[in-house]
């Protein structure tokens, strides 16, 4: 019995780092805050990509929080409070995010002057630095959340998991009023629909 034990220890030694190296991989992703409280849910009838909602229609995902991709702070969509904000879900290792990187950078910054922020998810990155490398690039002119787990893609009812790139844009009160579950091609189709929601009352 103690040789069987002596033999199985160098074993259990390899067992014991792997949980302890998944933990501090995963650590940091595991504080993302997922969307609770709200009453949000995606209904995607007859294929459609694009989804608009009228404000007497419109829900709250709940609050949506996290480590900020760079630097050591956090990111809340309630730290902008009466401003309408964009959510846009990516990750450096997908090609479509990186083809509409450039679109999104150049309506964050158009749109700005109308009181609305653009803010980032960055979503199942195997290497936080990738991601990091990839904003520092391009100068990216918004924060994003560091969301590997995907735990704020994954708890919106109805929203397809393998949804990235995406975007959903928020109202004044931070309830949904437009989604695309697909790629941005046309700018044109994103500022208007911003601009229009940043226009209400």
């Amino acid at each position: 019995m103690m040789n069987r034990l002596v033999r199985s220890s160098p074993l259990l030694a390899a067992l014991a780092a792997a949980v302890l190296a998944l933990a501090a991989c995963t650590g940091e992703a595991s504080q993302v805050s997922a969307p609770q409280g709200g009453g949000f849910e995606l209904v995607t009838p007859g294929g459609k990509t694009t989804f608009d909602y009228p404000v007497a229609d419109r829900k709250s995902l709940g609050e949506i929080s996290g480590p900020a991709l760079t630097g050591d702070g956090r990111i809340s969509v309630a730290d902008y409070p009466n401003t309408v904000v964009v959510l846009n879900f990516w990750g450096s290792w997908c090609g479509p995010c990186r083809a509409e990187a450039p679109l999104l950078a150049s309506a964050a910054t158009t749109l700005k002057s109308d009181g609305v922020q653009f803010l980032g998810i960055n979503s199942r990155e195997t290497d936080r630095e990738n991601g990091a490398d990839f904003d520092a690039v391009r100068a990216t002119p918004y924060p994003s959340i560091y969301d590997q787990q995907l735990r704020v893609l994954a708890s919106i009812r109805g929203y397809p998991i393998n949804a990235i790139p995406s975007t959903i844009v928020l109202d004044r009160q931070h309830r949904v009023a437009w989604i695309t579950i697909s790629p941005i091609a046309n700018p044109a189709d994103l500022t208007d629909a911003v601009r229009k929601i940043a226009a209400e009352t």
